[in-house]
């Protein structure tokens, strides 16, 4: 997989966060840069961002995934300040994908089967993280405008990818390396809650998509849809059946039930104007998170 770097334009690409979880994938994908802290580069320096006048295209990742109260302001910092840095260096005609999160509808995402973008993103206590994105977002609208460059916000829902060392992974790929380490997994609310998946080679096929567009501006909610839609109880289900192996399941150390409970992404709107729609289905994309004989699980 992720074997199509050879077919995207000639076009000079940076990932910021892109030694991270996700971004290690998608600087691969992309043949491209990294700007990140491991590369020796800081979004609070005003030094460091200039770089991004050198690219055509900026696909930013990097942010502070912090939750706790007692650190908002730095994630605030990070998050925004970063971010603007960033967006006061775009050229003009470039191009610039900004990595929200699906988690700035808060808790009004339960009121829909299917989450479109017109679900209200009003303050319904979310945290910092959360709330730095929509803002992240509300900046990157007026300097993409006012500056004359070409920008996409993708509001994700669960964007798994396989583990690269010195990454913290999101929850699927941590309930994938728990079955093949024999370690038990901890469960919400009894496994219950669902929500749609997407696998990282479909994120940069959408990244590409808007890049490859006539399109200026776009805000789209991006995951994996109905039909890679299930409870996480029936994912690591899924997950034996594709590895073989058994999950251990921790039953008496419930964690907190999410908000929402419940999450599956609107597509029609990604793909009536990106012609976009996820390629990897949940068996496919599940087997690179697994190992045989330490040879990863690849089709």
């Amino acid at each position: 997989m992720l074997e199509d770097s050879e077919k995207k334009p000639k076009m000079k690409i940076l990932v910021t966060g892109g030694s991270g979880f996700l971004g290690t994938h998608v600087r691969s994908f992309f043949n491209a840069d990294d700007f990140s802290r491991r590369s020796n580069l800081d979004l609070l320096n005003l030094q460091d961002v200039t770089i991004v006048e050198n690219y055509d295209v900026v696909i930013h990742l990097a942010a502070l995934l912090d939750k706790s109260p007692e650190n908002a302001e730095e994630v605030f910092l990070v998050n925004v300040e970063g971010t603007v840095n960033l967006l006061r260096s775009m050229r003009e005609n470039s191009v610039f994908i900004f990595a929200s999160t699906k988690d700035v509808y808060g808790r009004f995402a339960d009121n829909y089967q299917l989450v479109s973008e017109s679900c209200p993103t009003l303050y319904s206590g979310q945290t910092a993280l959360e709330w730095s994105k929509l803002i992240a977002e509300r900046y990157i609208e007026f300097y993409a405008h006012q500056r004359n460059f070409r920008s996409c916000i993708f509001r994700l829902s669960t964007v798994y990818a396989p583990l690269t060392e010195g990454n913290i992974p999101n929850f699927v790929t941590h309930y994938a390396d728990c079955i093949n380490k024999g370690l038990p997994i901890r469960l919400p609310a009894n496994g219950a809650p669902v929500r749609d998946i997407l696998h990282v080679e479909d994120f940069c096929r959408a990244c590409e998509a808007f890049i490859e567009s006539t399109l200026r501006h776009g805000l789209y909610n991006l995951g994996g849809g109905p039909q890679n839609a299930l409870s996480l109880r029936d994912l690591i289900k899924k997950m034996e059946e594709i590895s073989g192996l058994q999950a251990i399941i921790d039953e008496q150390n419930p964690l907190p039930a999410p908000i929402p409970m419940n999450y599956v992404s609107d597509l029609s709107k990604v793909t009536h104007e990106l012609d976009w729609e996820p390629k990897i289905s949940i068996e496919e994309g599940l087997k690179t998170l697994f190992f045989t004989s330490g040879i990863p699980v690849v089709t």
